[in-house]
C-alpha cells in the first residue's frame, strides 16, 4: 500500500495456534486480516473460554470485512462478542471471557501509523533496531503489584496470581482497549501472543528467535517449538508481523 506520504509499505506475516502439552483444549483464537492483527486468550472452562475468544475473534472479522477498522468499530465489534457470550447457553458470567491484543495499521488519520490495542495479560512486542519492547501493558494482579513497587519482576515469575487478570471481555459488561499509537518504520516486527508464549519464553529468547529467522513463518515455528520444549504449560498463540517501508520517489 501506499502512505500519504508517497512511501510504499509492504508487510509480511504468519500466525499459528497449539493446544500446547498440558491442555486438552485449546482456548486461544488469533485473526491475520489486513490490516488487524489479533490474538484471543479465552477463559472460563474448556467450553467457555473457547466460545469467549472464538465470539470476539469472528465479530472483529466481520468488522474488517465491513472495511473500518478504528477504536469506534472495534468496541461496537466487542460490545457484539460481550452480547453473543453472554447469550450463548454453554457460558456463564463466572470467569468466562477472553484477553485481546493486537495491532492495526491506522490509514485515516494525517499521519498513518500503526496502532496496538489491548485487554487482558496477552502482549505485543517490538523489534526495531535490534531491541525488543512489550508495548503493551498487563492488565493482571501481578502487573499491578509491580507498578505499585510491591513485587520484583523475579517475584512475579512465580507468583500464586500470577493468571489472575483485572481486565477482560466477558458476558457481563463492555470493557474498552488501551490504545498505543506506533510510528511505521522500516524493518520493524511485530510479536503478538497469548501468555502461553510469555511463561515459556523470556523476552531474551524471544528477540533471539526473531533475530535468527528473518522468515515470519521460521520465526513463529522457532518460537513455538521452544515453548513446547520448554513445557508448553498453556496454550501457545504467535503472530509475527514484518514491516518494509520505502520512498517510491527518485
Amino acid at each position: 500500500m501506499t502512505l500519504a506520504s508517497g512511501d510504499a509499505v509492504t508487510l509480511s506475516w504468519y500466525g499459528t495456534t497449539d493446544t500446547g502439552r498440558r491442555r486438552e483444549s485449546n482456548q486461544d483464537a488469533f485473526l491475520t486480516a489486513f490490516p488487524l492483527f489479533v490474538v484471543a486468550d479465552g477463559m472460563g472452562g474448556h467450553i467457555g473460554g473457547e466460545i469467549a475468544s472464538a465470539s470476539t475473534v469472528d465479530r472483529l472479522r466481520a468488522m474488517v470485512k465491513k472495511g473500518e477498522v478504528s477504536p469506534i468499530t472495534i468496541e461496537k465489534a466487542l460490545t457484539k462478542a460481550v452480547a453473543d457470550i453472554a447469550a450463548h447457553p454453554e457460558t456463564t458470567d463466572e470467569g468466562t471471557g477472553t484477553t485481546l491484543t493486537g495491532i492495526y495499521l491506522d490509514t485515516d488519520v494525517a499521519t498513518e501509523s500503526w496502532v496496538t490495542l489491548n485487554i487482558g495479560d496477552s502482549r505485543v512486542y517490538l523489534l526495531r533496531d535490534g531491541g525488543l519492547t512489550q508495548l503493551t501493558t498487563d492488565h493482571s494482579v501481578v502487573q499491578e503489584l509491580m507498578a505499585a513497587g510491591r513485587l520484583s519482576a523475579e517475584e512475579a515469575e512465580n507468583h500464586p496470581y500470577g493468571n489472575v487478570i483485572t481486565r477482560a471481555v466477558g458476558p457481563s459488561e463492555s470493557v474498552s482497549p488501551d490504545y498505543v499509537r506506533v510510528e511505521i518504520v522500516d524493518g520493524d516486527r511485530f510479536v503478538i501472543c497469548s501468555d502461553g508464549l510469555t511463561k515459556e519464553l523470556t523476552d531474551y529468547g524471544i528477540g533471539h528467535f526473531l533475530a535468527q529467522n528473518p522468515d515470519p513463518r521460521d520465526a513463529v515455528d522457532a518460537m513455538l517449538h521452544a515453548a513446547l520444549e520448554n513445557g508448553g504449560r498453556d496454550n501457545v498463540t504467535i503472530i509475527v508481523v514484518d514491516v518494509t517501508r520505502s520512498s517510491t520517489t527518485a
